[in-house]
């Protein structure tokens, strides 16, 4: 996918809609069948965050009342990977609220995940914040899969949303996670006054960068956050944004994240003709719709759960 192509899709009127998808969906069934992998996320720590992300409700300029506390005890993080399971997860994401991984999160990592792996049979991604090479090479070394660190945005939009850090800490982050050998889930946001050009950029620097899963929110737009007025989301646009991540990333594992029961309503089950993953369950601090939904909408679509690794397609 060039540019120009992925903003004539982006920009493409309503009644080729239904076009754009079968040709995404083309793609998404030649990779990944007609497979649907399930994430299944945990809020390990919540709130007390240094960073001025914007769209955040946990950042330090929010004012959304949400629960605020430190990374959680091993029981409740063992119980999260029971649910996981329970649930037909195949990876079990934990995220921290925080702009880096003090040594005491980075310990309750290191101790955790290969009782939760050797336990449940989970794959494990985490998003602990901006990592170095050696936070990464700890990561890696006790087992830990993937690493979550989304752009957000394109390089140009990045300092309308946040302030304490910049877009190339995001970039040096992934580098030094590939640099580990662990996977990169990397994805963004869309909602939060980008153009058309910001969204294009994104999908083709992820494409750029060789990301293994690309999750793709929708700005939830929560009361207390800087950027509470944003109301500029349709269904329609969202289609749209999640069929140009599949043209630019066609082999990727693209998930539809946070915001999709908001934006996509009732057109949700459309969304899964371009992306091959979902999250089942609740977001950080917003709640998803019950499992149940999720896995009747999946069955009726005619999809089926996969309990193969992420990375693996439909074709082997």
């Amino acid at each position: 996918m060039t540019p120009e192509e992925g903003i004539a899709v982006l920009q493409s009127p309503d009644n080729q809609l239904l076009d754009v998808l079968s040709a995404a969906y083309k793609i998404r069934h030649r990779y990944f069948g007609n497979t649907v992998q399930l994430y299944f996320l945990i809020n390990a720590k919540s709130g007390l965050c240094p960073e001025d992300c914007s769209y955040c409700s946990q950042s330090k300029v929010s004012q959304a009342p949400i629960p605020k506390y430190n990374i959680l005890q091993r029981d409740q993080l063992m119980e999260g990977a029971r649910l996981a399971r329970e649930r037909n997860a195949r990876t079990y994401c934990i995220v921290i609220s925080a702009r880096s991984p003090n040594e005491r999160e980075m310990q309750a990592v290191e101790e955790l995940v290969p009782e939760i792996k050797s336990r449940f049979g989970l794959h494990v991604c985490a998003s602990l914040g901006l990592l170095s090479k050696p936070l990464a090479d700890r990561l890696k070394a006790c087992g830990v899969d993937r690493i979550n660190h989304n752009l957000n945005t394109s390089a140009e939009h990045y300092p309308s949303i946040c302030s304490t850090h910049s877009y190339q800490d995001r970039i040096e982050t992934l580098r030094a996670v590939r640099s580990a050998g662990m996977e990169l889930c990397s994805g963004g946001i869309i909602g939060m006054g980008e153009r058309d050009e910001d969204i294009v950029q994104m999908a083709i620097e992820l494409r750029e960068i060789g990301v293994e899963s690309i999750p793709l929110n929708f700005l939830n737009a929560i009361e207390g956050t800087p950027l509470e007025s944003y109301r500029q989301l349709n269904p329609r646009h969202c289609l749209r944004a999640l069929a140009v991540f599949r043209f630019a990333n066609p082999d990727r594992e693209i998930r539809i994240a946070g915001g999709r029961e908001l934006h996509l309503g009732c057109l949700q089950p459309l969304g899964l003709y371009a992306a091959n993953s979902i999250f089942v369950g609740d977001y950080l601090t917003t709640q998803g719709q019950i499992p149940e939904a999720d896995y009747r909408m999946i069955e009726e679509m005619g999809f089926a759960v996969t309990s193969g690794r992420p990375t693996e397609s439909a074709n082997g």
